[in-house]
Formats: structure tokens, sequence, C-alpha cells
């Protein structure tokens, strides 16, 4: 086999061509959370806060427990486009029955997940303490926004297909106009309209849909010829299925223990008060802004790491691990750059409470910390992701998780920073676990590609 060696320039080129578009993306995800906070913040109650809040981690169990959806598509996809050639679409059949098998997926699990709607929402109330007034805005949020399930999976398994093939300006398209006319619609059902909660959850429900016929269209635009075959028998050949449904049951788990410990997290910051529900709320705006930013280079991570061992190029796989992690270390230095100069000032932004804000700014350093900090766990993420090494995220997660609820329990007592620094702690044994056993599980098994 040809040896590709890369050269510097190249390697960072297909960052910047990958991590830009996803960090304008992801940039917008959270943004949408911000206009959701900023437009209940300003409501006469802070339960409206704490409704959207919880009914948003409910949905961040669903939906990121569904997350194997893009993250498996993407790794395999990418592995499948690099197939032999770190330049090539060697294995397009490949790719178009990874979508079909990822589809097919999406559509069953949308289905359970709109038949189980009245049990999903019992249960998790039921493990959230919080007032009766917060408990019945967080069911009427939930059973108008459950219904954008179907678009929202086949979406993630649309934004798998087109990071594996190294296109990250369709996923950047498809989810600013999501969130545009997401935004556009709440302000317009809540302002103009004069709807509250159920407002903010019929836009998710429209503006899903309607990136689903986008995501669709362009497919068929750029993409059909790779949908080679319809067999029913390639779609569900018994080895390939079964390699994507291990790795996505081992993302299943890593993201269950994610997700667990951020609802951990607002179930405790809710046993504190609805106060300290309303203020973690809003510094965790700060923690998605920075973190779906980050993860733009996670991303890339994904794809071209998936890339490099689809092509079985050890040089180019740890080339590129190497240089996204040093633009991920400098960008994240000027997240923390702005958090420490504007931090105060966005917190106006959120809400028009001076008492809230006087309080939350207590909390500030645990924001302007984080960026740095929490850059090895984003990054590696991306990386195992790419390479498929999903048994690796899977156990760190689990351990990082068991940690991370040792800490609530003896940190509680210093009250909402010992939560903090359970947070933190969390975020920061995932990064040292997966950088720990990176040269068992990446560099040495990747030997074999030299």
């Amino acid at each position: 086999m040809e040896t590709y060696m890369p050269k510097s320039n190249n390697i960072n080129n297909q960052i910047v061509k990958l991590a830009f578009p996803n960090i304008i993306s992801n940039f917008s995800i959270p943004l949408l959370g911000a206009v959701d906070t900023a437009l209940m913040g300003r409501l006469e109650t802070v339960h409206f806060v704490g409704a959207v809040g919880i009914g948003g981690v409910i949905f961040s169990f669903i939906y990121w427990g569904f997350g194997f959806l893009r993250m498996a598509t993407t790794g395999l996809t990418a592995q499948a486009y690099g197939d032999n050639n770190p330049y090539g679409d060697n294995n397009p059949t490949e790719c178009g029955l990874l979508l079909q098998r990822s589809l097919s997926i999406a559509l069953i699990g949308s289905l359970l997940l709109l038949c189980l709607q009245w049990v999903l929402v019992d249960l998790s109330l039921a493990l959230i303490e919080t007032s009766p007034e917060v408990d019945q805005l967080a069911r009427t949020y939930f059973h108008i926004r459950i219904y954008a399930a179907p678009a929202t999976l086949c979406l993630h398994a649309f934004h798998g297909v087109f990071l594996g093939l190294q296109n990250a300006t369709y996923p950047m398209f498809l989810t600013i106009v999501v969130n545009v006319i997401n935004i556009v619609l709440n302000l317009v059902f809540v302002n103009k309209l004069g709807m509250k909660v159920e407002g903010v959850a019929l836009a998710t429900v429209i503006a899903q849909y309607v990136g689903l016929t986008l995501a669709i269209v362009l497919f068929l635009f750029h993409y059909k010829h790779i949908l080679t075959t319809w067999e029913i028998r390639k779609i569900l050949a018994f080895s390939k299925l079964k390699r994507f449904l291990i790795i996505s049951n081992d993302i299943f788990i890593r993201t269950l223990c994610l997700v667990f410990s951020f609802a951990y997290f607002t179930a405790k910051s809710a046993e504190l008060s609805d106060t300290y529900l309303a203020i973690n709320t809003i510094l965790l705006q700060y923690i998605n802004l920075m973190s779906y930013a980050i993860d733009g280079f996670a991303f890339a991570a994904e794809s071209m790491v998936g890339k490099y061992k689809g092509a079985k190029n050890a040089f180019y796989l740890k080339s590129t691990i190497r240089q996204i992690f040093l633009w991920a270390f400098l960008f994240g230095g000027a997240i923390m750059f702005v958090f420490l100069l504007f931090g105060e000032n966005l917190l106006h932004f959120f809400t028009d409470k001076p008492n809230l804000i006087h309080q939350t700014k207590s909390y500030l350093i645990w924001i302007i910390a984080a960026p740095v900090i929490n850059v090895a766990a984003y990054i590696w993420d991306g990386v195992y992701l790419g390479a498929t090494e999903s048994k690796v995220l899977r156990n760190s997660m689990i351990v990082s998780m068991l940690i991370f609820l040792c800490a609530v329990h003896l940190l509680t007592i210093y009250g909402n920073h010992g939560l903090w620094c359970a947070y933190t702690l969390l975020l920061v044994t995932r990064g040292l676990l997966l950088t720990a056993l990176a040269p068992m599980h990446l560099l040495i098994k990747n030997r074999m590609y030299d």
C-alpha cells in the first residue's frame, strides 16, 4: 500500500474545513436553549424557567440516548469512505447502507417513544424533585415536544452520514435553518401570541420537520448515487448490522451515563430550591455554548480519524489527533477569555431579575474555568468515536459517573459550589481516563497501519 505522508498544513486545512462549519452549527444549538431560557426568564415566575430546564433535561436523556444514530453512523461511514484510500470514496454502497440502517432504527425508536411517552414523563418527573407548579408545566412542554421525535432521530442519521462523508457544510446549513426557524417561532408564539411553555415546545416540533425535509432534499441532490441497493438482505446483513448495534449499544450506555449525570445535577439543583434550579439552568447555558463550540473540533476528529482508520494510515491518524488538540485548546482559551470579560454582562440576557443575577454571579468562576478544563473530555470523545473504540468510551464514562455521584454526596454540604465542583470533577475524570487509555487503544493498536 502506498504511504501518504501528511503535511501539517494539509491536516490543518481539513480541520478548518470540518471544524468551523460544525462550530457554527453547534453554536446555534445552545443559542436556541438560551433564547428559550431568556423568554421564560421574563415571565412572571421562575417556574417557567425551571419547567423548560427540566423538560430540556428529559429530552436530553431521550435524544442523547439515541445519539448513537449520529455517532456510530459518522465513524462507520467515515471508515467506509476512507477504505484503502485517504482521499477517495471507495465504498459508496456501504455508506448508503449505513444510512438505511440508521434511518430504520430511528423510525422504530421514535415510534416506541411516542407509544411510551406517558411512562417516560411520569418516570422522569418522579426522579426529579420539584414544585407542583414546575411539574405541571414540564408535563405540558413534554407532551407537545415529543411529537418531534421521528424528525429529530432521522436527522441524527442524516447528520452522521454527511459528517462521515467529510461534509460539514450540510449539517451546518440544516442546524442553522432549524434553529433560526425555531427561534423565530418561539418569539412569535410567546411574545406575539401569548403562549408560554407550550409555544416553545410547538416551535421545536415544527422546526424539526422542516429540517428533516431539507435533509432529504440535500441528500437526494448530492448523494443519491450511494443508494445503490434497497435489498433488505443487504441492509440487514447480520455481520454489518451486528457491528453497528454493538457500537451503538456501547455509545448508548456511555451517553445514558453522561445524560444521567447531567440530569442528576439538575435534580440536585432542584432539591436545593427553585432559585438554585433557575441559577444553574442559566449557568448551564454557558456550558452548552462552550461545549457545543469546542465539539466542532470533536466532530472533525470523528470524520478524520474514521477516514484514516479506514485508510489504514496511522501516520495521518496520529497527526490529526495532535493538531486537533492544539486547535481545541487554543479555542478553549479564547472562550475562557470571553467568559472572563463578559460573563457577568451575559447574565442580563438570560433574566431581568436583579436578585437572580446577583446570586448567579457567585458561581461564574466554575464557568470561566470550564473551557480549558473540559477540552480533553470533548476531543477524546470525537477521536474514540471516529475510531469506533466504543467500549473504551463506555467504560470510562461509567467510572466517571460513579466518581461524580460520590462527589455529589460528599460535596453538597458546601451547597451549590459543592455541586459545581462535582460537575467539574466529572469532566476532568473523563478527560484523564481517555488520555491514559489512548496509547493502548489508539496508537499501539494502529501500528499495523504504518
